[in-house]
């Protein structure tokens, strides 16, 4: 594969260009700085979780080798570095006592971060729920909103007078789904649909940690969720096929997009969620002032049957559901044997406008990459040319996007698949921890640099 050209379409000038990472997947240090442990510390020592036998004690090292990191951000040239806190690093049991180490890491790492011209972007949950909430029921329990309110006021206490953009909450749906319903991931709970308050719990806290930044910063903050999305595709025209196809719609965007931009839920969810949903409704549905959107791919979904695969993406789909997920054919593919089709980021952006009108803020691409082996990476930077094409034509279309940040600066702990799957701009290696910016790198570098010439 060849390098495409190097000139990319003309961003605007105020556009914020980054790179985002997670706690859990680069930090390491697990035992360190008064950090408790994580739902995903007790996963991992769960037999056969991962699959090349992994854990994240180790990870990237970030914990010790954030400057090294820090450094890299400032040659790449990117304007902001999302980054998410551990929660049980700052709070070890998710509550009560601070852990004055543990702020005091991302105090340091925000302090090198402003220091190198970077902005911080910090995400304040990204799936790793202290293990001591998690044994309390984690997120099937209303308790653990209020307590993740708690501790976004204590995080931003600390970090608030240097930082003014927050995200809330990660990818809410792939921790219901994934963690609760069918157990791929931590906290490893086969519930199915009875994993739904989750998700309810989870839009709940991120309310309530709203009202905690605003009431902290004031209108000085700029707030955000990152949701992730993706278009989805029905395997036919049959009303069966398109039924399931809706169904996955509702479980992947709607779910988690209207309650936050319309106020209320998909019909017919409510009934299914615990508490005084409609009164949720209202902390829920607090303005925001930035939509954060991961893409990775879109989806093809068909009704279930006998000849149904049941297996997607390594994920097991239990006879149950109500959906089946087919191959989607006809391009290229990632190492993680995703379709890469860059036109569905467009198709996705444009329908987010059309279905939510004017209550859809400005949108920020939180994240969007892909894994490759390799350091001549030509295969991501073919993806990253054809998907800030894909961008550039929604905004074109009317779409207000501020912002694209890739994932991940790092190679990193892939979750269940363990360091096997590598996502980053950065090379890892895992024996020696060895930092080797990969062509990628160096793509993004100049086209970043030929974007400031441009003005």
């Amino acid at each position: 594969m060849t390098t495409p050209p190097r000139q990319l379409p003309r961003f605007p000038v105020n556009f914020l260009w980054g790179v985002s990472t997670s706690a859990q997947q680069i930090e390491g240090a697990v035992d360190e700085g008064g950090r408790g442990p994580s739902s995903w510390d007790a996963f991992a020592a769960e037999p056969g979780r991962f699959k090349d036998g992994s854990d994240a004690s180790v990870a990237t090292d970030h914990y010790h080798r954030y400057p090294e990191d820090v450094a890299l951000l400032k040659d790449l040239g990117v304007g902001a570095y999302r980054f998410s806190v551990a929660w049980s690093r700052v709070l070890p049991t998710g509550a009560g006592a601070v852990s004055k180490a543990g702020l005091g890491f991302y105090d340091r790492l925000v302090d090198e971060l402003c220091a190198a011209g970077v902005r911080p972007v910090p995400t304040l949950f990204h799936w790793d729920t202290p293990l001591a909430l998690e044994q309390a029921g984690g997120w099937l329990e209303r308790d653990t909103a209020y307590r993740f309110a708690e501790y976004a006021e204590v995080v931003a206490a600390r970090l608030g007078d240097r930082v003014e953009r927050w995200i809330t909450l990660n990818e809410p749906a792939e921790l219901t789904l994934l963690g609760y319903g069918l157990g791929e991931h931590a906290p490893g709970k086969r519930l199915l649909f009875d994993a739904l308050p989750v998700a309810h719990h989870q839009l709940l806290g991120h309310g309530l940690a709203v009202q905690a930044l605003r009431a902290r910063g004031g209108g000085t903050y700029s707030i955000g969720i990152a949701n992730s999305h993706g278009p989805v595709w029905s395997a036919s025209e049959s009303d069966e096929d398109k039924g399931a196809a809706d169904f996955y719609d509702l479980l992947l965007n709607r779910l988690f997009a209207d309650p936050l931009l319309l106020g209320h839920y998909p019909d017919g969810i409510d009934e299914m969620l615990p508490g005084p949903v409609a009164e949720d409704l209202g902390v829920i549905a607090q303005p925001l002032d930035r939509y954060g959107i991961n893409y990775y791919q879109p989806t093809l979904v068909g009704a279930p049957g006998p000849d149904a695969p049941t297996h997607f993406a390594g994920i097991g789909i239990p006879p149950e559901m109500p959906f089946s997920v087919r191959e989607i054919e006809g391009h290229p593919r990632t190492a993680f044997g995703w379709p890469v089709v860059p036109a569905a980021l467009t198709e996705l952006l444009t329908s987010f406008r059309d279905r939510y009108g004017d209550r859809l803020p400005p949108v920020v691409i939180t994240e969007n990459g892909c894994s490759y082996d390799g350091l001549d990476d030509q295969e991501r930077i073919a993806f990253l040319d054809g998907h800030l094409r894909a961008l550039h034509r929604a905004m074109e279309a009317g779409v207000d996007v501020r912002g694209y940040f890739v994932w991940s600066l790092l190679d990193n702990f892939e979750w269940a698949e363990g360091y096997a799957q590598r996502f980053g701009l950065v090379h890892i290696d895992y024996e020696t921890l060895a930092r080797t910016p990969k062509a990628s790198f160096r793509w993004l570098r100049d086209a970043l640099r030929e974007q400031r010439a441009r003005g």
